[in-house]
Parts: C-alpha cells; sequence; structure tokens
C-alpha cells in the first residue's frame, strides 16, 4: 500500500477551512473526493496545517495511502483534473516512505501576509490581501514585531478556541516589510496557535498606524491575557507558504 505525499495550492476564499466540516466545502474534502473518482478508492487526507476559512496556501502538504500503485505523474495529473473547478491544484507528487506523516514530521513552518496599504478598492487581490487604507510605518511594525520572536507564552495571541495543550511556542522570525503599497509579513516557527499569526498582524497594523508603540506589544504579550490584544486581522491576507521537514 503505497503513501503519497502532495504539495498543493489553494484560494482558501470559497472554503469553510481545511479540514472537513459539516458547514460547508473544504479542501481536504475536495481532495478526497478527487482521489475517490481517480481511483475508486474511500481515503482519509492527513495536511501539515488546518488552514482556517479564507486562508490560502501555495506549499500545504498532505498524504494519504492507496491500496493501488500508482506512479506520481498519474496520480498528480488525475487530482488536478478531478479538482476541476475547486480552486486547488496539485503542485508535486511524490512517494513517501510508509511512516511519513504530514502533520507530525514537520519541524517548520512557514507564512506570508500581505497587506495592500492603499486607499483605492481591491480589484485583482480582492480576497487575496488586507486593504488598510491608512499609512503604515512598516519599520516600526518590524521593530515591534521583534518582540514576539523567540520562546514566549502566546495566550493573547491564540483564539479562544485554540486546542493546543500549551500556549508555549518558539517563534523564529517574524519581519515585516515594504514593497511599494504592499506590506509583507513573514513568519516562521516549528508550529503555530490558532489565529496566532493573524494576531500578531493586526497587532502590529496598530504599530503602523501609531496607535500602539513597540513596548505595547511587549506589555500585551507579556499580559498573557485575550483581552489584551490589540486586532485580529482577516483571513484574505494569510498564507501557508512552507512545510519543512528533516533532510532524509
Amino acid at each position: 500500500m503505497p503513501r503519497y505525499r502532495l504539495t498543493i495550492e489553494y484560494d482558501g476564499g470559497p472554503f469553510v477551512g481545511f479540514q472537513r466540516q459539516t458547514n460547508g466545502p473544504s479542501i481536504q474534502a475536495a481532495l478526497e473526493r478527487a482521489i475517490e473518482r481517480f481511483s475508486g478508492e474511500a481515503v482519509t487526507i492527513i495536511g501539515a496545517g488546518r488552514t482556517d476559512a479564507g486562508v490560502h496556501a501555495e506549499g500545504q502538504v498532505v498524504h494519504f495511502d492507496l491500496l493501488a500503485d500508482k506512479g506520481p505523474n498519474e496520480v498528480q495529473g488525475a487530482l488536478n483534473h478531478h479538482l476541476k473547478p475547486d480552486p486547488v491544484a496539485v503542485l508535486d507528487a511524490a512517494v513517501a516512505a510508509p511512516d511519513f506523516h504530514a502533520r507530525f514530521d514537520a519541524v517548520g513552518r512557514a507564512y506570508r501576509y500581505r497587506i495592500v496599504n492603499r486607499r483605492p478598492p481591491l480589484t485583482l487581490d480582492r480576497g487575496l490581501a488586507w486593504q488598510v487604507p491608512v499609512p503604515l510605518d512598516a519599520g516600526a511594525m518590524h521593530a515591534a514585531a521583534q518582540h514576539l520572536v523567540g520562546r514566549h507564552d502566546f495566550t493573547t495571541f491564540r483564539s479562544a478556541h485554540c486546542q493546543a495543550q500549551s500556549p508555549l511556542k518558539t517563534l523564529d522570525r517574524l519581519d515585516v516589510s515594504r514593497h511599494g503599497a504592499e506590506l509583507t509579513v513573514i513568519a516562521e516557527a516549528r508550529s503555530f496557535l490558532h489565529h496566532q499569526v493573524r494576531s500578531m498582524v493586526g497587532t502590529l497594523k496598530l504599530v503602523g498606524e501609531g496607535k500602539w508603540t513597540p513596548d505595547d506589544v511587549a506589555a500585551a504579550l507579556e499580559a498573557r491575557d485575550r483581552q489584551r490584544l490589540g486586532l485580529n486581522a482577516p483571513p484574505d491576507g494569510l498564507y501557508l507558504t512552507r512545510v519543512v521537514y528533516p533532510a532524509k
């Protein structure tokens, strides 16, 4: 029974999230349906991360098992055919080790958040970025972000519905940069709490507006209190860009 590893991208806008749910379409259900149409087998796929409704991916990784032995190229082509018209694409397919686990074997995850800092409404990027019409100071946001790098109790930046056993996480990188009208926030860690990236970005936006100082961000982190959160950014601008696994 071969195990397959897929790297996929998707527009999260039409979905209730990655994980299969009863209240609407999910990326997981779309993939499982495409696999069954291709192979005739009902399978359960495992993803490296459970992105929320409206969150996108450029490098999500999943795995699944088949009874039939199919070539990776055949798997990729067939799934991309059967995924239509859903905005999900298989970028790469490979036969994985029998014990490979997309979620538990991951040693790092990277996210990018896009902010378009302009007054005119979004057209091409509607649903794919967060539009902020007031001027933002990317340098101040980056300076504030450094207070969050390292190992901390991220209770303030954790959803009330987060199911993680501990609020302790090690944030390896949180960078803010500007390229023209677009601000990019890069976040890297082994794993994240539910809504952690969106909560950090929303709070940094307040710094960019001049409503908060970098010291206010440090104080909010130290408070370990969700009520001290500045703002939760919308899902539109968030992308899971990369999942890292140990080198074999």
